[in-house]
């Protein structure tokens, strides 16, 4: 594995498992390690490293910079270059555990709506649409305090997107809009 030292003067080296960092040098092997080294440098110091390598082989595609916008952005890019210092490129980071695979199956409507808590303006906008005349755009305001928009997107994204629930939207005798959930 390569370990780089980095210098006072901002000066990056690259040195095999073999090899001995010399004394007074930081020291970083990741991603990580080289973010935790950082933590405490002033911001100005990141584009002072990064304009060190500009321009210099085997770095001549990068351009210097006068500031970077944030730590994390300055960490990853200083990293990603001084890869080139190493005949092995050092992954990007430590390994992430496997994400669980999604499931392709699909999931029914109750499995979907089950994660509204009892007492949650959720649950009683539920209730209301569970019911076979639905309900009024005017009824779900005045048992939530929401107004028309926010009634309007909680049921195109908290129910429609997010729970998969399909909401039909239809005009009562009177003209007011109503909503109800159906059964796809």
């Amino acid at each position: 594995m390569t370990t780089f030292a980095i210098t006072t003067d901002n000066n990056i080296t690259a040195f095999t498992a073999a090899e001995q960092v010399p004394e007074g040098h930081d020291r970083f092997a990741s991603e990580k390690e080289l973010a935790k080294l950082s933590a405490g440098w002033p911001i100005t110091r990141f584009a002072e490293v990064w304009n060190g390598f500009a321009g210099v082989v085997p770095f001549d595609g990068l351009k210097p910079v006068k500031k970077f916008t944030d730590r994390k952005t300055a960490v990853a890019r200083i990293w990603k270059a001084v890869q080139a210092l190493t005949p092995n490129p050092a992954p990007q980071g430590a390994p992430d555990a496997p994400k669980a695979a999604k499931s392709r199956k699909a999931r029914t409507q109750e499995q979907d709506a089950a994660p509204a808590r009892e007492g949650s303006k959720k649950a009683q906008v539920l209730e209301l649409l569970r019911r076979p005349e639905g309900a009024t755009l005017a009824d779900i305001q005045s048992a939530t305090g929401w107004q028309a928009h926010s009634v309007r997107g909680f049921i195109s994204g908290a129910l429609g997107k997010k729970m998969g629930l399909t909401v039909e939207s239809f005009k009562s005798a009177e003209g007011a809009r109503g909503y109800r959930i159906t059964m796809k």
